[in-house]
């Protein structure tokens, strides 16, 4: 498993008019769980890109426990539990700053590569960060 997390702050145009978090944002949420979890290993998505390879999400889960509100600092926690293959699978908990959980999701991701427009494995140089990384137990 590879877990990490990361902190940010919500911000006032991400909010509805009850000053809770739109459910529509949420998605960049996780997606800055998943730049920062591939950062944190040692590669960049811009690195992934620069191979020549996307990773378009193919599903999204979600699960809404209490609302995140306006100027409220919540912690990411992003997971990969599963070592991918043509697919790699993401697990997210959020937390307010009260330590709560808030929300639960989960996203599926296949690589592929962008000029052949074809699912691919997950590449050799990422694939060998993940098993660097990989936390036993």
């Amino acid at each position: 498993m590879i877990h990490t997390t990361h902190s940010i702050r919500v911000r006032y145009g991400e909010t509805d008019p009850m000053k809770y978090v739109y459910y529509g944002n949420y998605a960049e949420y996780f997606e800055i769980g998943r730049v920062e979890l591939f950062r944190s290993i040692g590669m960049s998505y811009n690195e992934i890109e620069n191979q020549g390879i996307w990773l378009p999400v193919s599903e999204y889960k979600i699960k809404y426990l209490k609302p995140a509100l306006y100027d409220q600092n919540l912690t990411i926690h992003t997971y990969i539990k599963k070592i991918p293959g043509v697919k790699i699978e993401f697990e997210y908990e959020i937390f307010n700053e009260d330590n709560v959980k808030i929300t639960e999701a989960s996203t599926t991701l296949f690589f592929l590569d962008a000029k052949a427009n074809k699912v691919i494995k997950c590449p050799d140089s990422l694939m060998k960060l993940i098993e660097e990384n990989w936390l036993k137990g």
